[in-house]
């Protein structure tokens, strides 16, 4: 695999909702990316689904809450969304967003997290930094883990 498509998969894995940073890091590193290259380019590509996502909401949105399946869908994710976030948004304000995003577990990304903060109202602003800062902090949570990850392979296999 050529360094170019690496990349270009790395993107697609760090700004696909369901993979993010969890997924883009990881397969850069495994291709032979040098993590010192593999974290910024992956974050950078993840902060990008902010603005992505607030775009949406704020053009297409409200098009597609025409169409029933839309609607149900959304306001299913909204919800869920809207309870994860509102106590610590509450207690917390922006930097609330940003821990929420900060934690790289499944569904606790950009995307969610600028949805969350659309939804309770937080400005464009506020969500974007609030946003970039916790894809910086889970971006370094999930390179430390894959390098630790990487040593402690090293520690119980022995090379032949």
């Amino acid at each position: 695999m050529t360094t170019l498509t690496v990349l270009l998969w790395t993107a697609f894995l760090s700004f696909l909702p369901i993979s993010e940073l969890r997924g883009g890091i990881p397969f850069a590193v495994a291709k032979g990316i040098p993590w010192y290259w593999a974290y910024p380019f992956a974050a950078g590509i993840n902060i990008l689904a902010a603005p992505a996502c607030w775009l949406f909401l704020s053009t297409l949105h409200r098009f597609f809450l025409k169409m029933a399946w839309y609607e149900g869908l959304f306001r299913r994710l909204v919800e869920r969304a809207r309870a994860k976030l509102k106590k610590g948004v509450e207690a917390w304000g922006w930097l609330g967003i940003a821990a929420f995003v900060a934690v790289p577990l499944p569904m606790t990304g950009a995307w969610t997290g600028t949805l969350g903060a659309w939804v309770l109202g937080m400005g464009k602003g506020r969500t974007m930094a609030a946003v970039a800062l916790g894809v910086l902090a889970a971006g370094a949570v999930v390179t430390a883990v894959v390098l630790l990850g990487i040593r402690s392979l090293h520690f119980f296999v022995k090379e032949i």
